[in-house]
């Protein structure tokens, strides 16, 4: 078998695997370290149960109908014979014992479980009973929120159609709970996750001139950006900004992340990509450097809070791979470098995990990002799969003064389309 039939095999394997069996309790780690499982009581009739730390929250079951969203073949002939696009048991939502409200992150965390369970569904249509009693508010925060929809052919009718793709994206998170991906600021800190206003800026230095948007300030040094459990390892995986911890003594001091930067860079394997290898003051300029850099975003990424890699997320507009890139690019697109220091946390599985949420992190950071593309080194078959296993695609070869690169492409449709997550 070819490698192109390999891919799409692949591929095929991520957009359709099945749902897990009804009888399984499955556990879910959410943002804010809550725990959540699903479980089927004694009686199936009162469907599969949702816990939250172990507090049920509410129940739903599946009804006996399947539904399609209709779209584009709404007022043609094809309206009522549309048989490619794919039906769903429509799934009833009530609480797990007496009638109820649910606040608006729990009713969060339950559709989470849904997507988690139903993995392979571009669309879960649910109903909501009355017997929770705050239903208008909740079908209400699906529509305004954009994480769902109704049927166009129905306005107003009974079913809700949950969308894979703009769950994904974050919807229904930022400025209506603090319970996704992305955690709230900090006290301290001015930098925000709302859209950050397009002000006109320049950059000239040694390796590009280029007018671009202004940037939006750093975080806070060692703040957390991303968080998020990775099915795959039963781990959680977080992105901080890099801390420097510098003390008022100067650069006598070196903080866990610096210390970690400096090893994993003299360690052969990492050298061989990224050619830093040096002393620790050296590194300490380097890293220094960067943050003080606007288009660049320092962060190391950690597994159940242990260090494992670090990674750099660039603007393009103002990074000199925007001059080899075909057409050139847009103003929000970003680029990613990175590097896996520790060797037990090397492997496919866990690859796929924190580049995949990678990917997740820089669409979600500013809505108006519409592609993130990597450039490795094109010797690097490793790198390139990797990357291809997270949707993107080679869009070109080109030649830095000092390698030649492997232009790795992911535009923000396909990403969330095929639920690469």
């Amino acid at each position: 078998m070819n490698k192109a039939n390999r891919r799409l095999r692949a591929v095929h394997r991520t957009i359709e695997r099945d749902p897990l069996p009804a009888s399984l309790t499955q556990a879910l780690i959410l943002p804010d370290d809550a725990r959540l499982t699903l479980s089927l009581p004694s009686n199936p009739e009162d469907g599969t149960h949702v816990v939250i730390n172990d507090v049920p929250l509410c129940a739903y079951k599946s009804l006996a109908r399947t539904v399609a969203l209709v779209i584009s073949a709404v007022g043609t002939p094809f309206e009522n014979s549309a048989h490619h696009i794919p039906k769903y048991p429509v799934l009833e939502l009530l609480p797990a014992d007496q009638p109820k409200d649910i606040s608006i992150a729990d009713f969060w965390a339950v559709i989470y479980s849904l997507f988690n369970r139903y993995h392979m569904q571009e669309t879960i249509p649910i109903l909501i009973t009355d017997d929770l009693t705050n239903r208008a508010q909740l079908e209400s925060y699906v529509i305004g929120s954009g994480i769902g929809r109704r049927q166009h052919a129905q306005p107003v009718g009974p079913e809700l159609f949950l969308s894979r793709t703009a769950f994904w994206q974050g919807g229904g998170t930022n400025g209506y709970h603090m319970r996704g991906w992305l955690p709230p600021k900090s006290s301290t800190t001015i930098y925000s996750y709302a859209v950050f206003p397009t002000v006109q800026s320049f950059t000239r230095n040694s390796l590009v001139i280029a007018a671009h948007p202004l940037r939006p300030p750093k975080p806070q040094e060692g703040e957390v950006l991303y968080r998020r459990f990775c099915p795959m390892v039963g781990q959680m995986l977080e992105f901080t900004h890099f801390n420097l911890e510098e003390k008022e003594n100067g650069n006598d001091y070196v903080g866990a992340h610096l210390d970690a930067f400096h090893r994993w860079h003299n360690d052969e394997r990492v050298n061989r990509g990224w050619g830093e290898k040096g002393s620790m003051e050296k590194h300490r300029k380097y890293v220094r450097e960067v943050m003080n850099d606007p288009s660049v975003l320092p962060v190391m990424m950690s597994w159940d809070g242990e260090l494992m890699g670090y990674l750099e997320i660039v603007w393009i507009k103002e990074n000199h791979v925007s001059q080899y890139i075909p057409g050139g690019t847009k103003d929000w697109d970003r680029g990613i470098h990175v590097l896996v220091g520790e060797d037990k946390f090397r492997g496919y599985e866990r690859a796929q995990s924190w580049y995949r949420s990678l990917h997740q992190y820089c669409f979600l950071a500013d809505p108006r990002t519409e592609t993130v593309v990597a450039e490795p080194k094109s010797s690097n078959t490793g790198m390139v799969e990797v990357s291809m296993g997270t949707s993107m695609h080679v869009q070109t070869l080109f030649d830095f003064p000092y390698k030649r690169s492997a232009l790795m492409w992911n535009p923000r449709e396909r990403f969330f389309k095929l639920d690469m997550l």
